[in-house]
């Protein structure tokens, strides 16, 4: 049997060589739509998604699945081809990661003055799948109470749209996205791994599982937890997702390889004309229609290839979305003219319209570690030593996914030191003008409408507060991760040029919250009681960092102002509130303002959930593409042909509509003949 690259590069040699096949197949064959030259995209698509990072992916997929839909996706990145190895292996996110090459943009925050003026790292993938392609993988769900929270903040505009953003709304969106496969009997008892199935998506495009190789420090770690009050989770997809527990990572069992938006969404589709994926190509601006004002209709989308490069505008049929991340969209709609009035007219830029939160309410979780000494072995001291183990692919599948959401009461000590923080919080919400980087009454209205669902919401809940992390990543060391979960300490991001290739300047206001200074302080704390409690303790030898040396608080303080750093989750750039709450979108993510611009992506979230954010950006991207394809009236894809498979194997184009954009129609292929060639390739296989 052929393996499926042979066949793979035989449909391209056949294209390129014209072999039996008419001129126009060239371009529908270029794998997965993806084209470097901006001279082979059409004039004018339907939709323009800009940015081809985790949710500019899936909506590309998802809208397509309509033939009679055509649309341009634009990723400032490359395409990955030249390190896909790389990227398919998840313990390369460790060994071999892309931070700091030209596959991130490498970003940096302003000084920040709580931790003694550092400039923090910013990474965030610049590539065909963005941060999905080189994250460390882990797939947390939110909490219900969180999710229900973020919904019933915009309801008070909209109940009905809100409850398109409810839990269960957005549970089904993330199920919809994902295909699971149980761990093996031997890293399940191993790992002493627990899960429900019943509550994972079966035919999604997402892999999810968990590595192929682990240590008996996992399930040493679900007993440690237990023995300190904090109980395990076998159901931490389900809505309750604190506790402890072993967490699925986006793997692919089938090959051992990351599962990524690109892996998942694109690469298993046939050739579609109608989906072109243009990378290295930043967008500029977003173009409007004159006389517009007030109701902002786009009509095309500007872009380069670099800053010294000839624009050129690319005509919009119908919407443009914005799938920039925390970002990069809130940067396009501000050198596009949509935002903070003051920002616009400093950085030279055209108000269109003002919308004060552009750029508001930025969060981030806060994290770093505790190290230890250690004799077991970890997956870094087998990697460095290069064994045999070391090369197979089940052990290069290996990430850390040991996980622990634990409550403000157990963090804290007890129910009065929890309510003591409480009453902290709620005393800071009237002194909100010092708290947060605008004096905005709109952006102040939505910090207290957020704060005070923090506070009466979140925090008396079960609700994890910090998460714990084991690493075994390094050679002879064992470290626990704190991290911090729901930051009272709001910044923002603004544009300080009119330019596209001038980073924004990022300002979280870390610690700015007295409170936060505090999670983190009691997370690392009880990081070191983690690693002396039985049984993990077995493994755990001298302190490295911070070292015996840091005991009391203030001792604690003055150390962990020097190491915290980003988890890399940042968020709620252009929060899903109400306009008078310094909002971006609607619950319909319609821009406020705007006749046709949406935004899907990670910045949407009003406050930052006690979970990773790649799994509820999952949720948005597959839940933004069935409004918008409601909204259109588009008829429902085939169950049979018209979505990315779950599986190794690659669904068929809907035969049933021509595209509809006469500009793409021209190299359009004759599935019929797509057909046939599929038919003979199929048959050689089975010589």
């Amino acid at each position: 049997m052929w393996p499926l690259e042979v066949l793979s590069l035989t449909l391209l040699g056949l294209a390129s060589s014209g072999s039996c096949l008419p001129h126009h197949y060239t371009r529908a064959l270029t794998p997965r739509g993806i084209i470097t030259n901006n001279g082979d995209i059409a004039d004018k698509y339907d939709f323009v998604i800009v940015g081809g990072g985790q949710a500019g992916l899936v909506l590309a997929s998802r809208l397509t699945e309509d033939a009679s839909t055509t649309v341009l996706v634009i990723e400032a990145g490359d395409s990955g081809d030249a390190i896909r190895s790389d990227l398919d292996t998840p313990a390369f996110a460790y060994y071999k990661s892309k931070l700091g090459s030209s596959y991130d943009y490498g970003y940096k925050t302003v000084a920040q003055s709580k931790l003694n003026n550092r400039a923090i790292s910013w990474p965030r993938g610049k590539l065909l799948g963005g941060s999905s392609a080189i994250n460390g993988m882990y797939l947390v769900r939110p909490s219900q109470v969180e999710v229900d929270a973020w919904s019933g903040l915009i309801a008070e505009d909209d109940s009905s749209a809100a409850s398109a953003w409810s839990w269960s709304s957005l549970h089904e969106a993330m199920q919809k996205s994902e295909v699971f496969t149980p761990p093996s009997d031997e890293i399940k008892n191993l790992g002493g791994i627990r899960y429900d199935a019943s509550k994972y998506g079966t035919s999604g495009p997402l892999h999810h599982s968990y590595p192929g190789h682990t240590f008996s420090q996992y399930a040493d770690w679900h007993t440690t937890f237990e023995n300190l009050g904090v109980p395990a989770n076998g159901d931490a997809f389900s809505g309750n997702n604190w506790g402890v527990y072993i967490a699925q990572s986006t793997i692919n069992p089938q090959n051992w390889t990351r599962s990524y938006s690109r892996s998942a969404y694109i690469d298993p589709l046939p050739p579609r004309s109608n989906l072109a994926i243009l990378v290295n190509a930043t967008v500029t601006r977003l173009v409007f229609a004159d006389g517009s004002s007030g109701n902002l209709t786009a009509t095309g989308v500007e872009f380069a290839t670099d800053r010294d490069a000839t624009k050129r505008t690319v005509s919009v049929g119908k919407e443009v979305i914005l799938a920039g991340g925390a970002i990069g969209s809130p940067q396009v709609l501000m050198l596009s003219g949509i935002g903070p009035k003051d920002v616009l007219e400093s950085a030279g830029v055209k108000v269109l319209s003002e919308l004060p939160g552009v750029g508001q309410h930025l969060q981030d979780h806060l994290s770093t570690g505790v190290n230890f000494k250690t004799n077991v072995e970890t997956a870094g001291g087998i990697f460095s030593e290069g064994s045999s183990l070391a090369k197979t692919p089940e052990f290069l599948s290996f990430v850390n996914s040991a996980t622990a959401y634990v409550n403000l009461s157990t963090l804290l000590g007890g129910d009065d030191a929890a309510a003591a923080y409480r009453k902290t919080v709620a005393d800071a919400m009237e002194s909100s003008t010092s708290l947060v980087p605008s004096q905005n009454q709109e952006v102040l209205a939505g910090y207290k409408a957020i704060s005070d669902v923090v506070a009466n919401k979140l925090l008396p809940s079960s609700i994890g507060q910090a998460e714990f992390l084991l690493s075994m990543h390094a050679a002879g060391q064992i470290g626990v991760q704190a991290a911090l979960q729901h930051p009272l300490s709001h910044g923002r991001l603004y544009i300080n040029s009119a330019s596209a290739f001038d980073a924004p300047t990022i300002d979280p206001n870390y610690l700015a919250h007295s409170a936060d200074l505090t999670i983190m302080r009691e997370g690392l704390k009880m990081a070191r009681k983690i690693a002396q409690t039985a049984p993990l303790n077995k493994a755990v030898g001298d302190e490295i960092s911070p070292g015996p040396s840091v005991q009391t608080d203030a001792e604690w303080d003055e150390w962990l102002v020097n190491q915290i750093s980003t988890e890399f989750h940042c968020s709620s750039t252009c929060s899903m509130l109400p306009r008078n709450k310094g909002g971006v979108v609607n619950a319909k993510l319609q821009v406020y303002g705007t006749a046709n611009v949406r935004v899907a992506d990670s910045s949407i979230f009003p406050f930052t959930f006690s979970a990773h954010l790649m799994a509820p950006t999952y949720g948005v991207a597959e839940q933004a593409a069935s409004i918008i394809r409601g909204f259109y009236n588009a008829a429902p894809p085939s169950n049979s042909n018209s979505s990315p498979s779950g599986s190794s194997s690659s669904s068929q184009p809907n035969q049933t509509n021509q595209p509809k954009n006469a500009a793409v129609s021209g190299h359009v292929a004759s599935w019929t003949s797509w057909t046939l060639l599929s038919s003979f390739l199929l048959a050689l296989l089975a010589l």
